[in-house]
């Protein structure tokens, strides 16, 4: 029999690096734009410092093993003594068959930091695997250097790191996401990242998922995740964590091949014109919950953009989204203007041609963010 192996570990020294300097900061592991006050006002400050939690990294990554073999990893808003997404690829560096496990972060340019350094130019660090059989990441065994820059993912010397990787797994900052992801897209590279559902009606971002170029991943428990953060966490009582900050609304992305992707979705309930409004502007029905999208209904219907957590390639045909301009461009039509008009004047709020509304009782009803989608077949 052979002696079980210990789990792998960072040696003290490389956990803190061999630069002793703190390498995260504004453009490190940042997640998206939340509904608390805590990322309303980091979003406002361009501040990122937020942390991702290894059992949600864990849960995740465990769907997708089989496309690491032999790959090059790079995790590019990652401060490595910080990082779960770093310590993961590390510690199952050999488990994955990795062939290189890249990490690059924004210097430290704000004293208020987690990590108190005073740190002036940003590093990058690489790791190879274990060889020495000890099962613990040693000094000797990463290679840390220098950047020229600032460490920013946008910048040349980045861009150069960038074109060495397979793939880039990370939370990228949430102040950039869109940038962040038209890089990706830019220079062919297969990504698992973390972002909220907003994202999803990005201008950036939409026309990729249509495309069935993005796709969400299994996503986080509840849709909502908990991150290390110097912020102020607003969430009730009972979902309060000291330490941590409470996002809604948090989901993987990726265009790694998934098997979730082909699981279609139940459908049950029957169509009825009562239960499902028509929008004004547009020739589709509006469905409040994806659960009660019909099953004898072929035209095209309004669904929530939580939706795309259900989208199954193969049994809905995605339209279009109806906001703003997105909507113009896929048939939506700007409001009439008495609608419009009495939109502004007398229920006071924004009228955006290219929005879905419906009439309800000579009220204009405007719901929240609505994917367009069409069944393609007709046995789901």
């Amino acid at each position: 029999m052979h002696a079980r192996r210990s789990p792998r570990r960072l040696g003290s020294a490389a956990r803190i690096s061999a630069l002793n300097s703190h390498t995260e900061a504004r453009s490190c592991e940042g997640v998206a734009m939340g509904d608390t006050a805590g990322l309303n006002a980091a979003k406002k400050a361009k501040k990122d410092e937020f942390y991702t939690q290894r059992v949600d990294i864990e849960n995740e990554l465990r769907h997708y093993k089989q496309h690491f073999k032999g790959k090059v990893v790079l995790c590019n808003c990652d401060d490595p003594r910080e990082s779960e997404f770093f310590k993961y690829f590390t510690e199952n560096f050999e488990k994955l068959g990795l062939k290189r496990l890249i990490a690059t972060c924004y210097k430290s340019q704000d004293v208020d930091l987690f990590s108190q350094g005073d740190c002036e130019r940003a590093v990058y660090q690489i790791y190879e695997g274990d060889k020495n059989g000890n099962m613990t990441v040693d000094d000797d065994e990463v290679s840390v250097r220098y950047l020229e820059g600032d460490g920013d993912f946008r910048s040349a010397e980045c861009i150069e790191i960038l074109k060495q990787a397979d793939i880039v797994v990370t939370n990228p900052p949430f102040s950039l996401f869109r940038e962040y992801v038209s890089q990706l897209v830019k220079y062919d590279k297969k990504f698992l990242i973390v972002g909220h559902q907003n994202a999803i009606k990005y201008k950036e971002v939409f026309p990729l998922i249509k495309a069935n170029k993005i796709w969400l991943g299994y996503g986080f428990r509840g849709n909502a995740a908990y991150f290390k953060s110097r912020y102020k966490d607003v969430a009730t009582a009972s979902d309060h964590r000291d330490g941590m900050i409470r996002v809604s609304g948090v989901m993987w992305f990726t265009n790694l091949e998934i098997s979730k992707r082909y699981e279609k979705l139940t459908l049950y309930k029957k169509y009825t014109p009562e239960e499902y409004p028509k929008y004004e502007n547009f020739d589709a029905i509006n469905v409040n919950v994806t659960a009660d999208i019909p099953y004898d209904y072929y035209g095209a219907m309004g669904v929530p953009i939580t939706f795309m957590d259900k989208y199954c390639p193969e049994q809905f045909e995605i339209i279009g989204v109806g906001i703003a301009n997105l909507g113009l461009e896929c048939g939506v039509q700007p409001y009439r203007p008495e609608h419009k008009r009495y939109r502004k004047e007398v229920q006071k709020r924004g009228a955006v041609d290219g929005d879905l509304y419906m009439m309800n009782n000579g009220e204009v009803v405007v719901p929240y963010s609505r994917i367009l989608i069409r069944r393609k077949d007709k046995m789901s």
